[in-house]
């Protein structure tokens, strides 16, 4: 399937800087340049873009992929015009902050060093998986009851689905009829 750019671009506002981004193949990728001027606290584009240009050359380098998994993408400007600028998604921006030493690099790093440190646990442990996916419907608001409703129609989903597997379906084709067929036989209708 070839690259596709749905060209949604908006700004995110961290901490009073914006940061811009675009929706491009089914994820957002943010300008690059606009991350490293935060972190290193460069209020000139072009001092941050040098800083950019040996950073990615240092990460080259040690073997990294993450500037090759960087993509060239037409961002609005200041000027109201849209220039090709350097874009990672998310995972590879997080790779990039992890390379800037900064001191407001400083509390992502840390951040994602518990985060990963946390889904070891949960591979060990899956339970504490489960745990922290109650903890987070929770915090969004929603009750104990639907949680719990939630917690069981994931279990019951998993199970129909390995049942599917080892019957032979394999396909998304396969499965979307399957589950249109269930839709049908339980509510009367079947899914657009």
């Amino acid at each position: 399937m070839a690259d596709e750019i749905v060209g949604n671009t908006s700004l995110v506002i961290f901490q009073g800087k914006q940061f811009r981004r675009l929706w491009y193949n089914n994820e957002w990728y943010y300008s690059v340049i606009d991350i490293i001027a935060f972190l290193t606290e460069q209020e000139d584009f072009q001092t941050a873009r040098k800083y950019w240009n040996k950073l990615s050359q240092r990460l080259k380098e040690e073997g990294s992929e993450v500037v090759t998994n960087c993509h060239r993408l037409k961002l609005p400007a200041a000027d109201g015009k849209s220039y090709e600028t350097d874009c990672a998604s998310t995972k590879n921006l997080f790779r990039i902050i992890q390379s800037v030493p900064s001191k407001k690099a400083e509390p992502l790093k840390l951040w994602l060093a518990q985060v990963g440190y946390d889904r070891v646990q949960e591979i060990e442990n899956p339970e504490l998986a489960q745990k922290r996916m109650k903890e987070l419907y929770k915090a969004k608001g929603y009750s104990e009851d639907w949680v719990e409703k939630r917690v069981r129609g994931i279990g019951i989903r998993d199970e129909l689905t390995d049942e599917w597997d080892k019957r032979g379906v394999k396909t998304e084709k396969e499965y979307a009829i399957l589950t249109a067929e269930i839709s049908k036989a339980t509510f009367g209708m079947t899914p657009s």
